[in-house]
Order: structure tokens, then C-alpha cells, then sequence
């Protein structure tokens, strides 16, 4: 994908895989995702040779001025129905802001690239500061999951969420207008 002044987003190769583990064991980044143990090399390595089979998932890094800064999916794209669900995290180095330009980036990837329809997500309840992003960009909550996943003996709610390409073109130059810019720019 081209440069904008919000970074890019570029297809994950199989060099990046160390760095994508990396990011994934975070403990602040696993406690929000459903799978939430450590990774390990071996199990992330599988992983990555089932997924780069699977021509229904596309897997990106972020960058800003050709650092890497986060990681960006896209799984079940189902061509027919015109729909995908997508999730993204950021590198624990990553300055304030990057979730906004990651996000925006993806709607556009998801929204002009790939010429979805409908894009989705679930979160897991705790993760507020999440919920409350996709809101910003637009997504409305289709529903909520009630006690759907247990973790350590503990029922969580999961919040699916969605934007319709129309509700992102409309939204899009508002939103363009609050990302913050990265630093030195």
C-alpha cells in the first residue's frame, strides 16, 4: 500500500514473524486477545504457515517512516457477501495515536482495496478503550455476545461491531481531520 502521512500498511512476510510474536506476548496485548496464553516460537511459526496458505486472510504491519509499529488482519474475507472481520495491535513502542492511523488505514484497505461491503470486529467487554475507538470511526454495536467466553473460570460479554462502506465514505474526512499527526510532521 502507498505512503501517506499517517504511515502505510504493508503485506507481513515471513521476516517479520519474530517481531509479530513479539507484540503478540505482550502481556497488555494477549490479556485482550481470546487467545491469551504465551506463544511460543514453535506454535507461532505453525501458525503463520496455515495463515500464509489461507487466501481469505491478509495480514499487514503498520509502519511510520519505515519503522514497524503494529500489526493489522483481515480474516474471513468472504468475497461473495462482500464482508471480512478484522483486528489489529500496536507495538508497546508505538507513540499515542497509532490505533487512529492504523484504523484509518484499515477502513481504507478494507473499504477501497479489498471493496467490501461490511466490515467486523469482536471485542472482549474489558477492553473499553477499544470499543469506544470503533465508535469514534463510525462502527455501531450489531449486538453483544452475552457470557460468551470464559477465561479462568470468569464469563465475559464479546461486543460485535461493524461499519458499512457508505458510513465510512461519509465519515472519512471528519475522521481525517482528528488523527492525531505523528510527531515531527
Amino acid at each position: 500500500m502507498t505512503n501517506s502521512t499517517y504511515g502505510r500498511l504493508r503485506a507481513a512476510t515471513d521476516d517479520d514473524q519474530m517481531i509479530m510474536r513479539r507484540w503478540r506476548n505482550i502481556p497488555a496485548v494477549r490479556e485482550k486477545m481470546y487467545t491469551c496464553h504465551e506463544i511460543s516460537e514453535e506454535e507461532h511459526l505453525r501458525w503463520w504457515e496455515r495463515t500464509k496458505s489461507v487466501r481469505n486472510n491478509q495480514y499487514f504491519i503498520y509502519e511510520y517512516r519505515n519503522t514497524p509499529m503494529g500489526v493489522v488482519s483481515f480474516n474471513n474475507i468472504d468475497k461473495q457477501n462482500e464482508n471480512a472481520s478484522w483486528a489489529f495491535y500496536a507495538s508497546p513502542d508505538a507513540e499515542r495515536g497509532t490505533g487512529s492511523r492504523m484504523e484509518f488505514l484499515a477502513l481504507d484497505h478494507a473499504f477501497f482495496d479489498l471493496k467490501l461491503h461490511k466490515l467486523f470486529c469482536e471485542v472482549l467487554d474489558f477492553n473499553t478503550s477499544v470499543i469506544k475507538l470503533h465508535k469514534k470511526f463510525g462502527f455501531v454495536e450489531e449486538g453483544i455476545f452475552r457470557q460468551h467466553y470464559q477465561r479462568d473460570g470468569q464469563f465475559y460479554d464479546i461486543h460485535r461491531l461493524s461499519i458499512l462502506a457508505r458510513e465510512w465514505t461519509d465519515r472519512r474526512t471528519d475522521m481525517l481531520a482528528s488523527i492525531p499527526v505523528p510527531r515531527g510532521e
